[in-house]
């Protein structure tokens, strides 16, 4: 039997089917595995092998919908796509409790990107800096002519900073091109500039430019929300405190504030991953952003106690998304999602987006200070335990409410009771 390799010449150029087939053979893959590569359901074949290199299937998240939204005066359905229990639930609960208060309120800033250009070899910095400021508006021109469409509807090239840094291989010049990207993310349309520009820049500076790459930490694209939760609602003066409690924990010790914020993202990629975004890139940033703050590793939502015992929330974090372009546009969807949010303008788009991640937020800090998590995620959770322990619909909940009551929630102990269950039945 010939040894097995990873190596295949050509596998690129192949179809999908003859992909399969050598997939097969490597991983001993059975009729049924076929199969369900095969069913690529509402992401087609070809649409598919377009986007990614080396398709051989596909696959799908569970797509729920958040109720209760209210955001700037208005109602949505929100998508979101993920496969962890319990996050579109709570994130609706949350939107419940803030209707009564007036709903989210988001806002955002101007949708702008940075480009870095990375210079090294600098004879004389001083000299390039002072070189390169005095050519801004011509560079500025050089950048915009790359785009012409984009500066059509708005945007464009707005700024060039110059930043030096120390490095371990000595002294950069680093440049921010800044972009307003309108309703597109902006990574290809920053690209294209950066890299038009660079020749020009070792011109101007005597210098060796290697890196001209959009940044993913857009600090200048930032989408804000708020919202006031009543204590009555939260279920008490108790719970009010004990969110504040939960937020000066995470503000305190990175340890709880990675976790924190993970919490947060559970909602914003979900809605991320629905919207065909990349979703990528906003958790670098957020992470980023949190982690550029006074004080270090910081919380990307804030909590306060107003004087009449309520909870205010807020939420900041950069949002580079946008509704041109890429899989929002691709993926059928992805677009579907598009539609069923109504949304006209990406900013549109990142205030939704932000205000799900305080909702989620929200409902995390209550159930983590209160009854605890695992009170309503391991509900959830225990299905899917089940499952996958292989029970069948009309033994799933059974199996769940036991491992449930005996504190078990494992798959040995599913497959267990699963198997006495059915021997009773024999």
């Amino acid at each position: 039997m010939p040894e097995k390799t990873s190596t295949i010449s050509g596998f690129y150029r192949l179809s999908i089917e003859e992909r399969v087939k050598k997939l097969r053979a490597f991983a001993d893959l059975s009729d049924d595995d076929v199969a369900l590569l095969s069913a690529f359901g509402a992401l087609d074949a070809e649409t598919a092998d377009r986007m990614i290199e080396n398709v051989v299937g596909s696959y799908a998240f569970p797509l729920g919908l958040a109720t209760n939204f209210q955001i700037n005066g208005q109602d949505y359905l929100i998508p979101m796509a993920l496969e962890e229990p319990s996050v579109v639930a709570a994130a609706s609960n949350a939107a419940r409790m803030t209707r009564k208060t007036g709903g989210f309120k988001a806002s955002s800033t101007d949708p702008v990107m940075i480009g870095q250009i990375q210079v090294t070899d600098i004879p004389d910095m001083k000299a390039a800096q002072d070189t390169v400021l005095e050519q801004k508006e011509n560079l500025l021109k050089v950048a915009n002519a790359q785009d012409p469409v984009l500066v059509k509807f708005g945007g464009g090239a707005r700024d060039l900073q110059l930043r030096q840094l120390e490095t371990m291989m000595g002294p950069m010049l680093i440049l921010h091109l800044l972009v307003d990207a309108r309703d597109a993310m902006g990574a290809n349309a920053v690209n294209t500039m950066c890299e038009a520009l660079a020749p020009l820049i070792e011109e101007l500076t005597k210098g060796k430019v290697y890196l001209r790459i959009l940044s993913n930490l857009a600090e200048y694209r930032r989408a804000r929300a708020e919202a006031l939760f009543s204590a009555k609602d939260l279920g008490g003066p108790h719970v009010v405190e004990g969110i504040l409690k939960a937020y000066a924990f995470a503000q305190a010790d990175p340890y709880r504030c990675a976790t924190h914020n993970k919490g947060i993202m559970n909602g914003i990629d979900a809605v991320l991953l629905a919207t065909g975004q990349d979703f990528r890139a906003v958790e670098a940033g957020a992470h980023t952003y949190a982690a550029t703050q006074d004080g270090g590793y910081q919380s990307l939502t804030h909590y306060e106690k107003t004087p009449e015992g309520d909870l205010r929330a807020t939420i900041e974090l950069p949002m580079a998304v946008g509704l041109v372009g890429g899989a929002t546009r691709t993926h059928p969807v992805a677009r579907l999602c598009v539609k069923i949010l109504g949304v006209k303008t990406a900013t549109e788009l990142a205030q939704i987006i932000v205000s799900v991640g305080l909702a989620q937020n929200v409902a995390a800090l209550r159930a983590l200070s209160q009854e605890g998590i695992q009170a309503g995620h391991m509900k959830l959770h225990a299905r899917n335990v089940a499952i996958a322990a292989g029970a069948f619909e009309g033994e799933v909940d059974q199996v769940a409410q036991k491992m449930i009551a005996e504190k078990r929630v494992r798959f040995d102990a599913a497959q267990e009771i699963l198997a006495e269950m059915r021997k009773k039945k024999v």
